[in-house]
């Protein structure tokens, strides 16, 4: 369906130049867009780029010159694309019912305007709310809670005792309420400790494809509302994770560690047991957390530091091997005066 510029400009409050009356069907990058297509411009080199592109029209901060289709300029083009695309693809909505092949214990309650997908499970006690989405192969244990317009993607699996709260994205095989990794030794050999607590998500929250949250041993494994968990994340048992945080690919997380509002690990960061992380603090990519870190601080390295420090070890790591060298001739040179002895 295309959509004309004049109204696409209204939706991210744009200085049109150009035809509002010319269609719009789809959203490309620079250098795929043709001209029934929508790009951005943003950053270095892309007003070179621009100018070459052949997109109908441009996301731009500042007028491109030489460009020879439309224009919508706007402060921020990035983020006033990701506005266009939500316009252009509205969130799947819920198509009540339940499937024929879907299992729905007796003891539990799907509110008619949610959607129950094939071979879908539903355990007793459970509660699935308006507007919620259960796709193919889904499995909810029981005494669990799926807020409103939730969507659980194929094969995520909800145990015991977990509850989602409102508009969540669970992602295919991700596992929601997972036994805490907690044993004691017992005769030379580990011994399971119960883990008998649970899993709560917070509203807004995205969950990736394959991560896993860990129910706590007592209490609750928290994650909090506007979090955004990638794909291949661990987030371990009695783990609270503040509001909009972000956990990057394969990041992990362990026991009884609290993350504050606001923090990023990037792909593959850990953080180990019983640690704080303030809020708005930043870890960066296969960084490892042996300590507490404070609000806002950004670290990085193994074990994590504070980043200036990390960037000037690295720096001096660089030059080792020439040291090691020029110590070496040194250390020969001293070692030939000694045989040599005092000159006369």
């Amino acid at each position: 369906m295309a959509h004309r510029l004049a109204e696409i400009a209204g939706w991210v409050g744009g200085r049109l130049l150009g035809d509002g009356e010319a269609g719009i069907e789809g959203l490309r990058p620079l250098g795929e867009a043709g001209p029934g297509d929508l790009a951005f411009a943003a950053g270095a080199g892309a007003e070179g780029a621009a100018r070459a592109s052949r997109a109908g029209a441009l996301l731009v901060a500042a007028p491109v010159e030489g460009f020879a289709g439309a224009q919508i300029v706007v402060a921020d083009p990035r983020a006033a694309y990701g506005e266009v695309l939500e316009r252009m693809h509205p969130p799947r909505r819920a198509v009540p019912g339940v499937h024929a092949t879907a299992v729905v214990d007796a003891a539990a309650s799907v509110d008619p305007g949610a959607e129950v997908g094939p071979f879908a499970v539903v355990g007793a006690g459970s509660r699935i709310a308006a507007g919620a989405i259960l796709d193919a192969h889904v499995v909810v244990g029981r005494a669990c809670e799926v807020g409103e317009d939730c969507l659980l993607h194929a094969h995520a699996v909800l145990y015991d005792g977990t509850r989602i709260g409102a508009g969540c994205i669970v992602h295919a095989g991700a596992v929601l309420g997972s036994d805490g990794f907690g044993y004691r030794p017992v005769g030379g050999v580990p011994r399971k400790i119960p883990q008998v607590g649970h899993v709560e998500i917070g509203e807004q929250v995205e969950i990736g494809a394959n991560t896993t949250v860990d129910r706590a041993t007592l209490g609750v494994t928290a994650i909090g509302a506007h979090a955004k968990i990638d794909n291949l994340v661990q987030v371990a048992h009695n783990v609270t994770v503040g509001r909009g945080a972000i956990l990057c690919a394969q990041a992990g997380v362990a026991g009884s560690t609290r993350l504050g509002d606001g923090v990023v690990l990037a792909g593959q960061a850990g953080v180990t047991d019983h640690r704080v992380v303030g809020a708005g603090a930043r870890v960066s990519a296969k960084s490892a957390v042996m300590k507490d870190v404070e609000p806002g601080q950004d670290v990085a390295g193994i074990p994590a530091v504070p980043a200036p420090l990390w960037r000037r070890q690295q720096a001096l790591l660089r030059r080792l091997a020439d040291w090691a060298a020029r110590l070496r001739r040194l250390e020969r040179q001293l070692g030939r005066e000694r045989e040599e002895g005092p000159s006369d």
